[in-house]
């Protein structure tokens, strides 16, 4: 904790290099933070009305920041990714795949 309440030290000091520097880590660890809880919150069923009546934003705005990084967002990447694997890749059926096919050189048509 020593060193949290040393950057709140630094960020109200008089030294402004010292204390934007300071509130700069502030800000950085705040945002890891509330990643961790909104996260922590969805995981333990919350909606994003709930969290986003904590902090004190609107439910767009915690749902814009946060959905990517949720284990809910995580388990459907997971799950869409499982499932492009699994799917064998598409091939042309009729020889048609978008360029000349082949014994056609490209100017004939």
């Amino acid at each position: 904790m020593t060193e949290v309440n040393d950057l709140a030290v630094a960020a109200g000091g008089t030294d402004v290099r010292a204390g934007l520097r300071a509130t700069l880590a502030l800000r950085r660890l705040a945002e890891r933070l509330e990643r961790l809880q909104v996260s922590n919150a969805r995981r333990q069923g919350w909606s994003w009305q709930e969290i986003a009546d904590a902090l004190e934003v609107s439910k767009q705005a915690v749902h814009q920041k946060h959905a990517a990084h949720t284990p809910d967002a995580r388990a459907a990447r997971q799950a869409r990714d499982a499932w492009e694997t699994r799917r064998p890749a598409r091939t042309p059926r009729d020889g048609r795949s978008g360029g000349p096919s082949q014994g056609q050189s490209q100017g004939e048509g």
